[in-house]
């Protein structure tokens, strides 16, 4: 996040989706505001204990400055429009945000996360509160997958726990965003990743945070995806644990072009961004591939499976 203290005149944009294509949306979005996005779930008139009954709608909203709103909201609407081919979608709304710090405006959401046995998210501009577990120290403003989803949340339990079973000296991050697998891979003991994603911001995003974390030496991004891997142009084509933390209709379509082929025989595929719904699309495509699922996790609507491929 770019810091500054001057105080600036913001416009909030923000959109409620249905939850089943927020990643969509916001991937599509997140190169554009200054300071990225943030996807919050609308839990109004829940009961506690119905909290993981949600199912939506989502509201992405982000950032930008009101001197250059015409020029924002230009290219936000040439982004909706272009996702209007494919889905249904609202229309935004902007609203202005007057004498508020650009930092805090994001900084007054977020708190740190344990996860797991072992690893905490940690909002970059804070100090790590559980000094026994291991900090992922990331700005939750500047791209999806901040630690705050449910998605995200399910990757990283599983990855620790992998890593804990059976250590792997490499690993494949599909659809890097921020990076935050990658940098906890790096930080539980894999010693060479590569972090692909299709939309450069997240590559300059990553390797930012891998910076941040002290990870740069073992942690390298890259612009791509499934295919560029396979290309062998890239410092990994295979890799004995990869992660993909994407939504289940992408991750379908990146099974048909070579996603299995990345893990070896005996090596382990985290995916998450899975509804229940979606679940047995996904198993099938696992099955093809030859692969077991070993253990499968759920938080709120959402699951992740851990899975291993099986010799034939």
């Amino acid at each position: 996040m770019k810091e500054t203290n001057k105080e600036k005149k913001l416009i909030e944009f923000s959109i409620l989706v249905d939850q089943d294509v927020a990643d969509l949306v916001g991937n599509a979005l997140i190169g554009l505001l200054p300071d990225g996005l943030v996807a919050e779930r609308i839990y109004d008139g829940v009961f506690p204990h119905e909290l993981d009954l949600v199912t939506g709608p989502v509201r992405i909203f982000g950032f930008f400055p009101q001197e250059e709103e015409g020029t924002y909201r230009s290219e936000i609407e040439k982004i909706l429009q272009d996702l209007r081919t494919k889905i249904d979608l609202p229309n935004p709304a902007y609203s202005s945000l007057e004498n508020k710090n650009w930092a805090a405006a994001w900084q007054e959401r977020y708190h740190p996360i344990p996860l797991g046995e072992k690893l905490i998210v940690v909002p970059s501009w804070l100090e790590n509160p559980q000094p026994g577990r291991i900090p992922i120290f990331i700005d939750p403003g500047m791209a999806f997958g901040s630690g705050v989803h449910e998605t995200t949340q399910l990757c990283l339990i599983l990855l620790e726990d992998a890593l804990s079973e059976q250590p792997s000296t490499e690993m494949i991050d599909v659809g890097c965003g921020s990076g935050i697998l990658s940098i906890a891979a790096a930080k539980l003991g894999v010693k060479q990743i590569l972090g692909v994603d299709s939309e450069p911001e997240a590559i300059r995003v990553s390797v930012e945070n891998a910076k941040k974390n002290g990870v740069k030496s073992s942690a390298n991004f890259a612009s791509g995806s499934v295919a560029e891997i396979l290309s062998g142009k890239l410092p990994l084509s295979t890799a004995s644990l990869v992660v993909a933390n994407i939504i289940a209709p992408i991750l379908e379509e990146l099974f048909q072009v070579g996603l299995g082929e990345l893990v070896p025989v005996n090596g382990r595929l985290i995916l998450s961004g899975i509804l229940q719904n979606q679940m047995a699309s996904i198993l099938n495509c696992l099955e093809m591939e030859g692969f077991e699922v070993k253990t499968r996790k759920k938080e709120g609507e959402w699951i992740a499976v851990l899975a291993e491929k099986t010799p034939k």
